[in-house]
């Protein structure tokens, strides 16, 4: 015995299958939904995440920049402050040398006063000792001349 074939009529084959797909559709319209959402939001997410490396890819490269300019500034700010102490310190030795220079003019003075006081002194006994020369040569001539003349009167007694 065979079993009997059943055949099931094409209309009810087409409503069968229509019916399915329906019950598919209907079925998976809610997820599919979601999933559209889900997706959406995924994209979303991912374009804020693209926009928002964007952002800190640009802020590091600001940073950086600014690190860059901060290490330039603060060589700047060495460099300056080397100059200055360099410049403090040439001052400082140039006062130490105008004061150094100031003390030897001092000296350099007194020692003048002091030569010119001696010459003064040497010229007022060199003065002196000319006026005393003319004293004693005018003294030598007028015994010089008394002595001719007490020898013209010497001879004069005697001859």
């Amino acid at each position: 015995m065979t079993a009997a074939k059943l055949e099931i009529p094409e209309a009810i084959v087409t409503a069968l299958g229509d019916w399915v797909q329906r019950t598919a559709e209907e079925a998976c319209a809610g997820p599919r939904a979601a999933l559209a959402r889900t997706e959406g939001e995924l994209d979303a997410a991912r374009a804020e995440l693209a926009d928002t490396s964007a952002a800190r890819d640009s802020a590091q490269a600001r940073v950086t920049e600014r690190d860059e300019e901060i290490e330039q500034l603060m060589a700047e700010l060495r460099n300056a402050r080397s100059i200055a102490t360099d410049a403090l310190v040439g001052k400082a030795k140039d006062q130490l040398a105008i004061e150094g220079k100031d003390a030897q003019l001092a000296d350099l003075r007194a020692q003048i006063e002091r030569n010119v006081a001696a010459q003064a002194a040497l010229s007022d006994a060199r003065l002196a000792a000319e006026m005393e020369l003319v004293g004693a040569v005018t003294a030598r001539d007028n015994y010089a001349a008394e002595i001719k003349e007490l020898r013209a009167r010497l001879a004069a007694r005697q001859g």
